[in-house]
């Protein structure tokens, strides 16, 4: 694996072109790089800032092997891509974020049993292949649970929340179709996710602790700071430095982590690339997720820490918030309002995201709040 310093000029190879390829590829670009991306959606958003780009399935062999030959270094924008061709290709080009993390971690079911091996908190969890370990979900972990498919899945997809047995037949819905995790339901106060990068020589440069919340399991918004205890950002920390151990990470990520109402930290789930609710980073910090992401890829140093230069609310904007706010948008100097590009608006697809940078969390929050009203 080949960390050294690439120099500007280089070209850097980015698999999914959606609007996380798309912001990594404008901080590359303007850190003297160039960009070729690889996706199967002849219209996605990153080939219009991208020098070159590589229309082809994800599991094209030959697509992938293009791309490593045209590549100094290559990095992926989700997780949902063939593990085993990921470590075939690592073994061939430089991919610094290797295949470890991606193997691990899109199987629910190992994602949860890596997080225990390691000692994070974690809620209680039951593997489910059949009828029976239903059962036994309900006699060890108890109602309310949910239940997610162990693969794919994403923004709610794939998940029952069981409240009693009477929705127990969509459960097995979903495990005739696949395997499945139970894990307890917790009784929340607050949403939480810490984004993380990790750079060559051990670096690990933190970013604030982001408050979220979710509406339809899509996240709806995210504050920063995270308005929690004292004790809430360094408990995240000491999570976040047991995973690591574990798990290799290079370039940024984000663990997520639930906060129950005895003010205890659990940890959810870890996205291994950048992630919805470190978008704020772009106007509200000295480096953006996206900055240090390709700093590490690259081999750069990485700044010791990075500053919130002021607090800020970043909002989703899905189709439906872009019916109901787009002729808004010249009247609000404020909004750093950034649109993906994707050619289909749908209810509720990501189609961009706004920052607002406020001295005032709480009164911008609630004017946020009466401009969504109504989606």
């Amino acid at each position: 694996m080949n960390l050294s310093n690439l120099k500007f000029g280089s070209t850097i190879g980015i698999i999914g072109g959606g609007q996380l390829g798309k912001m990594m590829a404008q901080s590359a670009q303007k850190m003297g790089y160039k960009v070729i991306v690889l996706d199967p959606d002849a219209s996605c958003p990153c080939q219009f800032v991208a020098h070159q780009f590589i229309n082809a399935a994800y599991d094209d062999q030959s697509a992938l092997e293009k791309l490593g030959e045209l590549s100094d270094v290559i990095t992926y924008e989700f997780e949902n891509i063939s593990a085993n061709q990921l470590q075939a290709l690592a073994s061939k080009y430089n991919i610094p974020q290797g295949y470890q993390a991606i193997q691990l971690l899109q199987d629910r079911l190992t994602e949860k049993q890596t997080l225990q091996e390691s000692g994070s908190h974690i809620a209680p969890f039951v593997q489910l292949t059949d009828y029976d370990d239903l059962l036994n979900a309900i006699d060890t972990i108890g109602y309310p649970f949910i239940v997610k498919t162990r693969f794919g899945g994403y923004d709610g997809k794939g998940q029952v929340l069981v409240n009693d047995a009477s929705n127990l037949n969509e459960v097995h819905q979903l495990i005739d179709a696949q395997e499945c995790v139970a894990e307890q339901y917790l009784n929340l106060s607050k949403e939480v996710s810490l984004t993380v990068t990790i750079g060559t020589n051990n670096q690990i440069t933190y970013f604030p602790l982001q408050e979220n919340e979710h509406q339809n399991q899509i996240l709806f918004k995210t504050i920063v700071p995270a308005r929690t205890q004292n004790n809430i950002e360094q408990e995240a920390r000491i999570e976040v430095n047991k995973i690591i151990k574990h798990i290799h990470f290079i370039g940024t990520f984000t663990v997520e982590f639930f906060i129950d109402q005895q003010n205890q930290l659990y940890v959810n789930e870890i996205a291994p690339r950048p992630h919805n609710s470190g978008h704020y980073s772009i106007e509200a910090c000295d480096y953006s997720q996206f900055d240090t992401h390709i700093m590490a890829i690259t081999g750069q140093a990485l700044p010791q820490k990075v500053t919130l230069l002021k607090p800020a609310i970043m909002m989703n904007l899905l189709g439906r918030d872009l019916d109901l706010l787009e002729d808004q948008f010249v009247d609000h100097p404020e909004w750093h309002v950034h649109i993906y590009g994707k050619n289909t608006r749908k209810f509720n697809r990501k189609m961009g995201h706004l920052t607002v940078l406020t001295n005032d969390i709480n009164d911008t929050e609630d004017k946020l709040l009466k401009q969504f009203e109504g989606r």
